[in-house]
């Protein structure tokens, strides 16, 4: 069993669950689709997602709902590849001079830890199974 693969799994686990302890506190989590919603309740997470690509919902029309939930600070979590960083960017800056505090401590620390091996949010549930074989 490889130390570094275990070592690589613990880390993700670990901001899985700091995610999933922000997110049942009240801090929504705002991810590109439905299939990285789907991946983050399997996970585990409970707390309110906003998905920006479900239902034909456009920038604007996330950000006026997320607005009218009168929060003041939320998680950005979006795909880790080029598209996924611009949107990341946009949406920090339009929260901001909404005064909504953007979160991108999960998205930088799970980008660190898998970026280069997973481009996408849904691929983490899979990416863990992956790490699970190899070590055993």
């Amino acid at each position: 069993m490889s130390t570094h693969l275990k070592e690589k799994e613990e880390k993700i686990l670990e901001m899985i669950e700091q995610l999933g302890i922000a997110s049942s506190g009240g801090t929504p989590i705002i991810v590109e689709g439905k299939k990285d919603v789907e991946t983050l309740r399997d996970l585990g997470i409970t707390g309110r997602i906003f998905s920006i690509q479900t239902g034909n919902k456009n920038m604007a029309r996330i950000l006026m709902e997320i607005e009218e939930t009168k929060i003041n600070e939320i998680i950005l979590l979006l795909d880790f590849d080029d598209q996924g960083r611009e949107m990341t960017v946009k949406l920090k800056q339009n929260l901001e001079r909404e005064r909504i505090r953007p979160n991108t401590h999960f998205w930088s620390a799970l980008k660190g830890i898998i970026g280069r091996e997973v481009q996408c949010i849904e691929g983490i549930g899979s990416y863990l199974k992956t790490l699970k074989l190899k070590m055993d």
